[in-house]
This record gives structure tokens, sequence and C-alpha cells, in this order.
């Protein structure tokens, strides 16, 4: 029974990498899952914005800090680590540091400082 719930739970996050991907395209970027051709570990989970390393998530119940943690240590130098989660039946969320999230906003052109 645990392999049948550790396959649905890869499935079930493959197709959120999926999904997110195709969101993001919807946006203009060319976007795809990270691991779909070469499935090497401490690559991003969708790749295509750049600077940004994505973690993908889509669970009931996220450890945000370890994600975080996780996109941190497998993101390359220059790339803000960012977590891309969602649960069932939610919209999709971004957590970053706020050190990288002030980094975003002061380039944005929404800062009048």
């Amino acid at each position: 029974m645990a392999e049948k719930k550790r396959i649905n739970s890869k499935q079930k996050g493959a197709r959120f990498e999926r999904a997110l991907a195709s969101k993001l395209k919807e946006y203009g970027y060319n976007c795809r899952r990270g691991q779909q051709y070469c499935g090497a570990n401490g690559d991003a989970d969708v790749v295509g914005l750049p600077g940004i390393h994505i973690e993908a998530k889509h669970v009931e119940k996220l450890n945000i800090f370890d994600a975080m943690a996780q996109a941190k240590a497998d993101c390359r130098e220059g790339e803000l680590p960012v977590v891309f989660h969602k649960k069932n039946n939610t919209e999709i969320m971004v957590t970053m540091r706020i050190d990288d999230w002030m980094k975003v906003y002061k380039r944005s052109g929404l800062d009048d400082n």
C-alpha cells in the first residue's frame, strides 16, 4: 500500500509540474518540467523563468520551511529560490524569502522610492 501511495504522490507532483509549466506559458514564458528529460537531482522542478529556481509542491500539508530549504540548496548562483505550492481545490501560491521578494519588487517599477 505504501508503494502505491508513493507512486500516486509522484504522479500528482508530475501533474502539478506540468500544470505549473502550462500556467507560466500563459504568461509568455517557455517553461517545462525540469526533470522530464534527465531526471537529475538538484534541477528545478520547472524551468524557464530566468533567474528563478522553482520548487513545486502539490500537497495538503506542506512544510514550507523544508520546501524552501530544498529550493535554497538546489538553486544555482544568481537564481532566487522560490516555492510554488498548492493544495487540492486551491489556487497556486508562491513563497519566497523577504530579501528576494524585495529585489523583485524594487525591479517591478511599483516602488516609488
